[in-house]
């Protein structure tokens, strides 16, 4: 079972961590990048694609984002994803618009990548409950619910503010069936090898995403036994990936700082079977009750994630403290690997 487990986390970082490419192309490949507002070092986008995009600096997705074939919206959490995912979270039912929807469509039709202060401006700032209990403004949850619609896109971001247009429906109405068994593949294949049980949670998450969606526990033996996904049992846990995708046997041979939601990382159930230790993201956990630290980077060292990271900048200059679950390395490769990651780090940081 050993070596079966160790099959199995070796895919892993083959597929998820393919040779660094283009940003169009990195996230075609991967299907979907979760967004988080927190930057420490960076946003949690940006430090997924750094280690999948050549030369990749915070930032650039913001920077290029207008120029590309993407979308922001929802499929599991809320991030970024090419078009071809969004058109399978779409039509999404519209309902009947408010005077305030319809005032806000005007205003944004006759003022292409408005800036809800502007709107604001217009209608007036008026708060409400938020999905966390918390209050945002009125125009905030109008813009947000209109873009949940698909009535409005996000044009562009200024400093990190969404700035809005009207959007262009490119989409298609897809059977309910097909459109399942195209987000089972989806999913599989940006979080392969993925276990049953995590691939079924993560798509009953999508009914924010898709409303109509039903979700049938079946679905997955029937695209194994189609031959879509293939599969392997280890401890007990069937765990399932594309049964096209392709990925190289070269071996990990580098240090990475990786992302609290990088899809090597997200799925908690999954990382504490192949890696043999618990991870928690814990930016909302008391700091009393830490035992990470406030934005713990898992580290990942050849094939395997021997503990984390922390980051921080003092007097100017980067500090990178590590923290070990398991033996720390004595090879001189590791040291070096180390090193080099942080420089990789330093690069992505720099303005």
């Amino acid at each position: 079972m050993k070596d079966a487990l160790h099959t199995l986390r070796q895919q892993a970082i083959a597929a998820s961590l393919f040779p660094p490419t283009g940003l169009q192309e990195a996230i075609e490949r991967l299907g979907f990048v979760q967004a988080d507002p927190i930057r420490a070092p960076a946003r949690a986008q940006d430090l997924i694609l750094r280690q999948r995009v050549k030369a990749y600096k915070s930032g650039d997705l913001d920077q290029y984002y207008p120029t590309l074939n993407l979308e922001e919206d929802f499929l599991y959490a809320y991030g970024f994803m090419p078009t071809s995912t969004w058109q399978l979270v779409h039509p999404r039912p519209a309902g009947e618009l408010s005077a305030a929807d319809r005032r806000v469509l005007e205003l944004v039709s006759s003022n292409p990548h408005i800036h809800p202060r502007q709107i604001e401006a217009f209608l007036g700032r008026t708060r409400e409950i938020n999905d966390w209990g918390g209050y945002s403004s009125g125009t905030t949850r109008t813009l947000q619910s209109l873009h949940y619609r698909g009535l409005l896109r996000v044009a562009r971001r200024e400093n990190g503010v969404k700035l809005y247009e009207l959007a262009a429906h490119q989409y298609e109405p897809i059977d309910p069936s097909e459109r399942l068994r195209q987000l089972v593949l989806l999913i599989a294949n940006s979080l392969s090898p993925l276990s049953e049980r995590s691939l079924l949670t993560i798509l009953r998450h999508l009914v924010r995403a898709v409303p109509t969606l039903e979700v049938k526990k079946s679905i997955v033996i029937q695209l194994i036994h189609t031959g879509e996904l293939a599969q392997t049992v280890v401890d007990g846990i069937r765990y399932v990936w594309p049964a096209m995708a392709t990925v190289g046997n070269e071996p990990n041979a580098t240090v990475r700082f990786l992302a609290p939601f990088d899809p090597l990382v997200l799925d908690r159930q999954r990382f504490e079977h192949f890696w043999g230790w618990q991870y928690r993201f814990e930016a909302y956990t008391p700091p009393a009750k830490r035992q990470l630290g406030y934005y713990a980077l898992p580290m990942l060292w050849q094939d395997d994630v021997i503990g984390w990271v922390t980051v921080s900048q003092s007097a100017g200059n980067l500090v990178v403290e590590p923290g070990f679950k398991k033996d720390i390395p004595s090879e001189d490769a590791f040291f070096n690997e180390f090193d080099a990651e942080v420089e990789r780090l330093r690069f992505f940081l720099q303005k």
